[in-house]
């Protein structure tokens, strides 16, 4: 299994290894239970693990730096359901971190998908350019993250409501 294969997918917990993509939706497998399922594109986001960046102080980095920066440190994991523990743990391993936009929920979940990555034994790496592609030809090939959002504070439309007559 490779790195590059993998997809966390919203309203579902853990990481999944995409296994096929087709126009309504995905095959994917479950790291932690093996289970394969068809996952619906209308109720369902998909990330790639490549494509997920991480806020920092600085410029923005990829989620792979923070996980090897986590197995490159002689600190222990703390348990991940514990907030603060979690907090103190990425201000010693990866201090750049800006814990005003990273949420607490994000950082328990770079421990929770690190812990799954070391269980399944996935290299963490991310997929390099061949001679003949360039990063416009990658992003273009890579399926895109499709968002859907609400409309928020619009006014409710009044549906055959009497009209005055002035």
């Amino acid at each position: 299994m490779e790195y590059n294969k993998l997809v966390s997918v919203t309203g579902m917990g853990g990481l999944f290894e995409l296994l096929s993509s087709k126009a309504d939706g995905a095959v994917v497998r479950s790291l932690e239970d093996n289970s394969t399922k068809f996952v619906s594109s209308r109720v369902h986001n998909f990330s790639h693990l490549e494509s997920i960046e991480v806020f920092t102080v600085k410029d923005n980095v990829n989620l792979s730096e923070i996980f090897l920066a986590m197995k490159a440190s002689s600190v222990a994991l703390p348990d991940a359901n514990d907030a603060k523990a979690v907090k103190a743990y990425f201000q010693k391993v990866y201090a750049d971190i800006d814990f005003e936009r990273v949420y607490s929920s994000d950082m328990k979940k770079m421990v929770k998908w690190l812990q799954v990555l070391d269980k399944n034994n996935i290299e963490i790496k991310l997929s390099e350019l061949g001679p003949e592609e360039t990063e416009n030809t990658v992003a273009k090939a890579k399926p895109k993250e499709v968002k859907t959002t609400a409309v928020k504070n619009a006014p409710a439309k009044k549906i055959n409501s009497p009209r005055k007559m002035a």
